[in-house]
């Protein structure tokens, strides 16, 4: 096909050399697709190491003490990520190899478990990020407001069979560094919102203040990150169980 000669061409000339991509080891990819969840890729090369370097399988990971799986998380927001992981890692010592199998693990859902299909298992299944819808729209004509299973069916037609995991590289690469979406004038379908004083900002530092000191009054933290919606804050992340309140402190869960 015209796009796969395109685009594979133009990857060979200007692939990004990422630390994933140099194995299919499958819980190396399913760390890496979790970190890269609404975070940049220059900034979770780094936590990537680190975490590997910490927790380097499954098991390794499900016997850690939480409080270290969300000191080597810290900074990089989302932190319930790091929980979703390591209770994942408490459920299984292998990561199945289907997409239904996979789904039913916490944190797993349509796109991460194509994600660790294509990329350890070179499985040919249609793995659609915004790098990847926009190279589809622009590159073969399609309407921006196509529907979600149309551009998924559109990018499994696309794959070069028994050559996914370049094949979705590549294209990921081309969206990002070269279809970019100033060049081609197609928006994302949602934009970032703004993170410094936000309520996930409020949360990032609440559990980074928790991993430096093993319980902190509420009235202090309060005083120290003040937001209007302080309460519902903590009490999500209670909900949730990263943080717990022992009287009128807050310790991590």
């Amino acid at each position: 096909m015209k796009l796969q000669t395109k685009v594979l061409g133009w990857y060979k000339r200007n692939k990004r050399d990422l630390p994933w991509r140099r194995t299919t080891n499958p819980y190396h990819i399913l760390v890496s697709e979790v970190m890269l969840q609404q975070t940049q890729v220059d900034r979770v090369i780094p936590y990537y190491k680190r975490w590997l370097k910490e927790f380097p399988t499954l098991a390794a990971l499900a016997r850690a003490p939480t409080r270290k799986v969300l000191a080597i998380w810290s900074g990089l927001g989302y932190n319930n990520r790091a929980l979703r992981l390591q209770k994942l890692a408490q459920q299984t010592s292998k990561l199945p190899q289907t997409e239904e199998e996979l789904r039913q693990l916490p944190g797993i859902g349509p796109y991460t478990a194509r994600a660790i299909l294509a990329f350890a298992f070179n499985r040919d299944v249609a793995v659609v990020d915004t790098n990847i819808r926009r190279v589809l729209i622009h590159e073969l004509g399609l309407p921006e407001d196509i529907s979600e299973a149309g551009l998924e069916a559109v990018a499994l037609a696309q794959i070069p069979r028994g050559n996914s995991c370049e094949w979705h590289n590549a294209l990921m690469d081309y969206g990002a560094l070269h279809a970019t979406s100033r060049k081609t004038g197609i928006k994302p379908l949602s934009t970032q919102p703004r993170f410094a004083g936000s309520t996930r900002w409020v949360r990032g530092q609440i559990v980074r203040a928790l991993v430096k000191e093993k319980s902190i009054p509420l009235p202090e933290l309060e005083q120290a990150f003040p937001h209007t919606r302080f309460s519902e804050v903590v009490a999500k992340l209670r909900q949730e169980g990263l943080v717990r309140q022992v009287g009128s402190r807050l310790q991590l869960g």
